[in-house]
């Protein structure tokens, strides 16, 4: 038998089996969880618990009510949409926690959803990508604004087409 040459033995170390294909992809699945996905939906959730334990949460409601009223939601859904501005799954926490609370319906946190995802993570992607790359800063503000921009429209065309049904 011929033994396995240095080329052969380099692929059989290149190429993983399945398995430990598997196994890498769960890990990291699990760590993305674990680093970035749980701390934001603890940051949600103890958000929405400040601001209701010292009152907050009704003042911020009545202040922004009018504003999210074109969006067809109470004032206080406004804490999902900065939660969001954070992490995705912060925004989409804190929908939860405020839909679990009472405070928002089903079709509420529906309309909140895409908003979440559109403006999800925006300071973080916008340090990573924006400022590492030294972008122009004249479009700085332009930048921040259109995902907000979006976050809107996407929430207005989501209560119209929740209306239909």
């Amino acid at each position: 038998m011929a033994e396995p040459t240095a080329a052969g033995m380099d692929l059989q170390k290149i190429k993983p089996s399945i398995v430990e294909e598997f196994v890498a992809g769960a890990k990291k699945g699990f760590y993305i969880g674990a680093e970035m996905i749980a701390p934001a939906m603890v940051l949600a959730f103890v958000l929405i618990e400040f601001l209701n334990i010292t009152g907050l949460m009704t003042i911020v409601g009545k202040a922004v009510g009018p504003v999210m009223a074109v969006f067809g939601l109470p004032g206080e859904a406004i804490v999902a949409l900065v939660a969001a501005f954070f992490a995705k799954a912060a925004g989409c926490a804190a929908a939860a926690s405020l839909y679990a609370q009472g405070t928002i319906t089903a079709q509420q946190a529906t309309i909140l959803f895409p908003a979440c995802v559109t403006m999800g993570t925006l300071i973080g992607h916008f340090v990573r990508i924006v400022i590492t790359s030294n972008a122009n800063k004249k479009w700085h503000a332009l930048l921040l604004c259109v995902p907000v921009i979006d976050a809107a429209i996407s929430m207005w065309l989501t209560r119209i087409i929740i209306q239909f049904f």
